[in-house]
């Protein structure tokens, strides 16, 4: 996508209203998945409210059918409160609060974390709110780089991180094809389609998940010949299927196409006619 067809990236860039910070790069991921929910009667989370210029900037995005939910820790944030839009204060850490959030969101489809930026914070508001959004919702946690951060008790291959935390649920992403006791199908395989991992950012996109299953056509050969044959034999097996379907044409129809034909076969003999004869 060019950047001037993305719809958040021209806001952004145009914005002269409350203050908006952004990783540029973010605003691709954004339209990626967020674009089906445009116009829509949706729910959508943020974490991370600040001076509440990326809220104006999803109201302008998802259009007026949708109704959101702001959380921050800071009391000042309860400014950005309109008829659209409930703001919330707390920590995300506090999975009493975060129940709270659920409860007055209802069924989310658009989760965007971008909130305390701390592994149990993270992790947290995943495990609370993840499991009660719509079926075919999107949840967004940005600013991972935080995970490689010892200011925010990050670091590569770190323990506890949420980057660490999401590698493990790409385990469970493919736990139909396990055979361990250790890594079984549960909530989360099934209704997790895809992740999506950039940088700094990793995608949930949710959707019922059953078990996969695996199937064959065409001939396993490698003999040029058995493809011909059995090519052959399907154009016959076909045949009857083909006077099937001459048989649901009503007979006017077949009449008209014959006499068509028959006309068309005349008008050619003419035409050769003239051509073979003295010039």
């Amino acid at each position: 996508m060019s950047r001037s067809d993305n719809d958040l990236e021209r806001y952004f860039q145009r914005n002269q209203g409350r203050q908006i910070h952004k990783w540029v790069h973010y605003f691709d991921v954004y339209e990626r998945h967020f674009q089906r929910f445009r116009g829509k009667p949706i729910t959508v989370v943020e974490f991370g409210v600040q001076y509440g210029g990326s809220m104006q900037m999803w109201q302008d995005y998802f259009g007026p059918d949708a109704r959101f939910v702001g959380v921050d820790i800071d009391p000042r944030c309860r400014a950005w409160a309109d008829d659209r839009t409930t703001i919330m204060i707390g920590d995300q850490a506090d999975r009493g609060f975060l129940a709270e959030v659920a409860e007055v969101a209802g069924t989310i489809d658009v989760i965007i974390e971008d909130g305390g930026h701390y592994p149990a914070q993270q992790i947290a508001t995943f495990e609370e709110l993840y499991p009660r959004m719509s079926p075919d919702g999107v949840f967004l946690i940005e600013d991972l780089l935080t995970s490689y951060k010892p200011k925010y008790d990050g670091g590569l291959g770190r323990d506890g991180t949420f980057m660490e935390y999401a590698k493990a649920l790409t385990d469970r992403l493919n736990a139909f094809h396990s055979v361990e006791p250790g890594l079984v199908v549960d909530d989360f395989t099934r209704t997790t389609r895809s992740m999506h991992f950039y940088d700094s950012i990793v995608v949930f996109e949710r959707g019922p998940v059953s078990a996969p299953r695996t199937q064959k056509t065409g001939l396993a050969s490698w003999n040029p010949a058995d493809h011909a044959a059995w090519e052959a034999e399907q154009a016959r097996a076909g045949a009857p299927l083909r006077r099937r379907v001459r048989a649901m044409v009503p007979l006017p129809v077949r009449d008209a196409v014959r006499a068509a034909r028959r006309n068309v076969r005349r008008q050619v003999r003419r035409l050769r006619k003239r051509l073979s004869g003295p010039r």
